[in-house]
């Protein structure tokens, strides 16, 4: 890294297009030859770009031109991993047609986006083959980005095949096999960690989807309910959130330790106004897409998060 330089890392954007351009220009960017473009600054996306928003399209370009302009760099997160399984045929014998079962519960996630892309077939190809090529996670040694989870025993055996954390199209199709190396990895990266509710017990929440599990925090060191774990906008029910966690359940818990470098993930719909979760890692989802903020963090060199680093806008419906 240049001394001179500084990285903005921009949390998930969701198809709002017209809010990432108000940020970028907020945070000096200027569009420069059709790109978006800082003098002494890049840009870093965590991931889901797409699906959901108004203006999923225009989004992906700017992020895209971006990136291959050299201005930004982009991970995956689940909702670009989503569609790569949607538009990619299984393997012979797997049972199945594609990586993602065409379902109406999948269908809902990546409707909006198909349907904005319905007039330029050849261009969402081309968006979905860059997909494969986003990294799943970036270590620039003073702070890490993830989209949800830095879990060390997945990324070290990963980076021994894939350093750059790049995968390829037969990592791809191996997670269509439940279990197996690759499912793990992205579900823990790109999905975060979670627990079963108890007693079979499922939630709506409101996004709509049905759930028996919830998501879960993975640097609480000394949890002991079910309240001290959870790390998602819907609460928990008031007699599930007291429910003591059991030696198991604490045991199996992932913890990213406060002597870790910095770490920033998406992916968790935070409300409020954004904060350090602890000095060494923040979460900038902060449900743009839902007429939350989208939000930023400036790292100019620091070693611990600075709450007045955060900048953000607030998405006005219809953007």
């Amino acid at each position: 890294m240049e001394e001179h330089q500084g990285y903005d890392i921009i949390g998930d954007v969701h198809g709002c297009a017209h809010t990432l351009e108000r940020l970028l220009e907020l945070m000096g960017y200027r569009v420069q030859a059709g790109v978006w473009r800082h003098p002494q600054r890049k840009a870093l996306f965590l991931g889901d770009i797409i699906d959901r928003g108004p203006r999923i399209r225009e989004a992906l370009h700017i992020v895209h031109g971006m990136v291959e302009a050299g201005e930004a760099q982009c991970i995956m997160g689940n909702h670009e991993f989503n569609a790569l399984g949607w538009e990619t045929r299984a393997p012979a014998g797997s049972g199945r047609e594609y990586l993602r079962d065409h379902n109406e519960r999948h269908l809902r996630l990546i409707g909006d986006t198909l349907e904005q892309f319905a007039p330029w077939p050849q261009e969402w190809s081309e968006f979905v083959e860059w997909f494969a090529q986003l990294p799943l996670f970036l270590d620039f040694g003073l702070f890490r980005m993830v989209h949800a989870c830095w879990d060390a025993r997945l990324i070290q055996p990963l980076r021994e095949q894939y350093p750059d954390g790049r995968i390829d199209r037969e990592f791809i199709e191996a997670s269509v096999e439940r279990g197996s190396f690759a499912a793990q990895t992205f579900d823990r990266l790109l999905r975060g960690t979670d627990m079963r509710l108890p007693h079979g017990m499922t939630m709506t929440g409101k996004d709509g989807f049905t759930r028996a599990f919830f998501r879960t925090k993975f640097w609480e060191e000394a949890p002991l309910t079910y309240g001290d774990v959870v790390f998602q906008p819907d609460a928990l029910p008031t007699e599930i959130a007291a429910r003591p966690l059991s030696d198991d359940q604490r045991a199996e818990l992932l913890i990213y330790g406060p002597e870790q470098p910095m770490l920033f993930v998406g992916h968790y719909w935070q409300q409020g106004r954004p904060h350090p979760i602890r000095p060494n890692l923040a979460c900038l989802d902060y449900s743009a897409v839902k007429y939350g903020k989208l939000v930023a963090y400036r790292w100019s060199g620091e070693r611990h998060l600075d709450r007045d680093h955060f900048v953000w806008v607030d998405v006005p419906k219809l953007d």
